[in-house]
């Protein structure tokens, strides 16, 4: 508790003398710390439909050759003490949510074993348990919020289940955990202390970090630039949308479906999966490179045309996500860092496929420079008018996946 004052600077005196009561009463080892805006989204979504299996991260592992099982309990048991935000729960303190940071990480590898199984049904029973386990919500209140499963199919064949709740961790956190698991791990096999440096920050100061600088003249200058992209007036005390840009605002994306849109989203889809050749990847790069953008402009570019193919529409807007690690000393950290970027698209004037890539191009830089910004405080600001058949600002999320491959 010695660092309570220090890293609480945004909570009441009355309330931290709540929490040390609190904890004088359990008799345990907590500390306590303000949401970072994203987890606040995901804890308000949380109240709003406690146990909803949405926003689980699941992953599955499999190890080929000897597995020692405790050494990999071991392993897992130093990754959650290592990270803060895996050991994190989180309570509501007068109406107020807080992180609630335990010294004593709970961890556990219960083992299945499917050896017993038909060589032929135990895939598929790994496939239905895991399907089954994604589907089991979390108690955010109290937690853990990592879960693992590992499954013997073999002496030699082995597949570990990973589930943990998104507003602890994103996909650039998964990545981090699996490569910070294969360095532990193989340091414990050869007896040896894990070669890993040590963090310079955790989540929650992170979170400190963020509700004190986003505010007063930071947050109204990402504000403004969002404003202007979106066409509202986010910078002055009555927020107003412009009378010539309240079209623009509400709009969303008409693609001619096989169906109406239904009154309240199903969140029902399917998915379909397509293969570019090497070689069509290939110019593709080149492309890029001779337009002097990225693989994602371009692939963006390509995709807003089709959308207008489709659409007829000149002006829309394309969610896209963005690790938001744009800081050294928070790329090794293990924590819900993902943002969402409202990049809006204009075709209008017919223009050529380089003058479409130099627009991306702007807009993409332009967002990169204030992707500090929450979606979700931008949501806020603007107030669109809501509607259960549509998400607002945007019904269209575009993703490049290049994170890092996970070590073998």
């Amino acid at each position: 508790m010695n660092d309570f004052s220090q890293r609480l600077q945004s909570l009441s005196p009355e309330k931290k003398a709540l929490l040390v009561r609190e904890l004088k009463k359990k008799g345990k080892q907590f500390n306590f710390f303000p949401l970072s805006f994203a987890q606040q989204r995901l804890w308000l979504l949380d109240q709003l439909e406690p146990g909803n299996p949405s926003y689980n991260i699941s992953t599955a592992m499999r190890f080929t050759g000897y597995l020692h099982v405790a050494a990999l309990e071991r392993s897992l048991r130093t990754i959650v003490q290592r990270h803060e935000s895996l050991r994190t729960t989180f309570a509501t303190v007068q109406g107020q949510p807080v992180q609630v940071v335990t010294s004593s990480p709970k961890v556990s590898v219960p083992l299945i074993d499917l050896s017993g199984f038909d060589l032929s049904e135990r895939e598929p029973e790994v496939q239905r348990q895991a399907d089954r386990e994604s589907l089991h919500s979390f108690d955010l209140a109290r937690g853990p919020l990592l879960r693992i499963k590992l499954f013997r199919l073999s002496e030699t064949e082995h597949v570990a289940v990973l589930n943990i709740h998104h507003i602890v961790s994103d996909g650039w956190s998964t990545t981090v955990l699996l490569r910070d698991l294969a360095v532990v791990y193989s340091a414990i096999l050869a007896g040896q202390s894990p070669l890993l440096p040590p963090l310079p920050i955790q989540y929650a100061d992170y979170a400190v970090w963020q509700r004190n600088w986003l505010q007063g003249e930071v947050l109204a200058e990402h504000l403004s630039y969002w404003g202007q992209q979106l066409g509202a007036d986010l910078t002055g005390a009555h927020r107003q949308s412009r009378p010539e840009d309240e079209k623009r605002e509400t709009a969303i994306l008409n693609l001619p479906t096989d169906r109406p849109r239904p009154a309240i989203q199903t969140y029902r889809g399917n998915m379909e999966t397509l293969t570019l050749a090497s070689s069509l990847s290939q110019r593709l790069r080149d492309l890029s490179r001779r337009e002097g953008v990225t693989l994602f402009m371009t692939l963006l570019a390509i995709f807003q045309t089709l959308l207008y193919r489709y659409s007829g529409q000149e002006d829309f807007i394309i969610g896209v996500p963005i690790a938001n690690r744009n800081r050294a000393d928070i790329e090794g950290l293990i924590g819900f860092f993902v943002n969402s970027l409202a990049l809006r698209t204009d075709l209008s004037g017919n223009p050529s496929f380089h003058d479409l890539l130099m627009r991306v191009r702007e807009t993409s830089l332009g967002a990169y420079a204030h992707q500090d910004l929450p979606f979700d405080k931008l949501v806020e600001e603007i107030s669109p008018e809501r509607n259960l058949s549509h998400t607002p600002l945007f019904q269209v999320y575009f993703n490049m996946i290049n994170l890092p491959a996970y070590p073998t």
